[in-house]
């Protein structure tokens, strides 16, 4: 389910999920190599629990999930980042449209982060997903803020960039 932005905002913003193919050579791989990855294959066993960084909804139960490392903020900056996500196996990418927000994100307590263009943090905020747009609109607000990292508050996972649209 998405939901939409009220129209009284003006502020456009893209939520992005990742690329599923830069994790397509370790689908379908043994246990033992991806290990040599620092991978885990996991069996959902709850839902909510196991949102995929790809499609950006949580994941069945019964189905697989890899659990890795991956760097989210590869910006040259003292911001520089990774964390642990996880990505479904044959995840289909996220169609989201401008100013929709995913269930995945409305469900959790979240921290947003604000950057600038040389990957420098300018802002930061923690927010019940149902009032991310709010804070989407006030980050961006503030000029010299290019992009949002949006993240599990609690866990302290990556969960999608914001972008200007």
């Amino acid at each position: 389910m998405l939901f939409h932005f009220s129209e009284d905002s003006s502020i456009s913003y893209q939520i992005c999920g990742l690329d599923g193919g830069q994790f397509k050579h370790l689908f379908g791989k043994d246990p033992s190599v991806l290990a040599e990855y620092g991978v885990e294959r996991m069996t959902v066993d709850s839902r909510p629990g196991f949102p995929c960084r790809v499609s950006l909804q949580d994941v069945q139960i019964g189905e697989d999930v890899l659990l890795l490392n991956y760097e989210h903020q590869p910006a040259l900056s003292p911001y520089r980042s990774s964390h642990a996500i996880f990505v479904q196996e044959g995840a289909s990418q996220a169609s989201i449209r401008k100013n929709e927000v995913p269930e995945m994100l409305r469900i959790r307590l979240l921290s947003v982060r604000g950057f600038d263009a040389a990957g420098m943090m300018m802002d930061a905020d923690i927010v019940d997903g149902h009032q991310i747009e709010a804070m989407i609109d006030r980050m961006f607000s503030t000029k010299s803020v290019s992009y949002l990292h949006v993240h599990n508050a609690r866990r302290g996972c990556f969960v999608a960039r914001v972008e200007r649209a």
